[in-house]
């Protein structure tokens, strides 16, 4: 079994006193790894930022967890790509340390590059959000709607920009639909996640994300159709 390195993290010492989001970030890493057959050595916990010109000297576990993984030759693992950073720059830095990451959310890639890519997506993304965001508050105020930092303002903020996180993620649905026939084809007669996983890349259908199908990224299209 192929030993790797698990990597945790939340931006606030709030968070890190309650646990909330680490523990997640565990149990996602645990899942990734036993469906990958992987064996997870140590996980490096951090509470810290991840923005700013000084991140990488603000986290020495990060650090610590490259240290220990080239000592080991062992990738680093972590649950969401943004665990990392939401800075595409930061994540090319990482990339001069010549040690895997493995990201459960987006399944194991053979081509480093990928992650660039997907950080750039990412950081789009959060652009196109913003850009929705402050064209909502453009039109709420040219409606002669008062914005400022009373509750009910706060409130309309948090809609609209809830209002572009939810046309994303029925995007990514709508991806997920267009696939459905394909999925339901691999997973029956009984095939295991990773087979039809296989399957699926042997046919050269791409995930929703444009990448090679994982078992743990099968399991999360399957389930949000229905059929785990």
């Amino acid at each position: 079994m192929t030993a790797a390195i698990g990597y945790v993290r939340v931006s606030t010492s709030a968070q890190g006193r309650s646990g909330l989001g680490l523990e997640a970030q565990r149990a996602a890493i645990a899942r990734f790894a036993e469906a990958e057959g992987l064996d997870i050595t140590q996980v490096y916990e951090e509470i810290e930022t991840g923005s700013g010109s000084d991140a990488m000297d603000r986290r020495p576990q990060l650090a610590a967890a490259l240290k220990a993984a080239r000592q080991t030759k062992s990738p680093v693992m972590v649950a969401k790509l943004d665990r990392l950073s939401r800075d595409v720059h930061f994540i090319s830095g990482l990339m001069t340390h010549r040690v895997e990451f493995v990201v459960a959310d987006l399944g194991r890639q053979p081509d480093p590059f990928v992650l660039h890519l997907y950080a750039a997506l990412a950081e789009k993304e959060r652009g196109m959000i913003s850009a929705r965001t402050k064209a909502g508050l453009a039109a709420a105020k040219a409606r002669g709607t008062k914005l400022g930092m009373s509750a009910r303002n706060k409130s309309q903020v948090r809609q609209i920009a809830a209002s572009g996180a939810k046309a994303n993620q029925m995007a990514a649905m709508e991806r997920i639909k267009a696939l459905q026939p394909q999925i339901e084809f691999a997973l029956k007669g009984g095939a295991s996640l990773r087979q039809a996983a296989e399957a699926l890349n042997a046919r050269g259908i791409e995930s929703p994300g444009g990448g090679r199908w994982h078992a743990p990224s099968l399991l999360k299209a399957a389930r949000r159709l229905g059929l785990r």
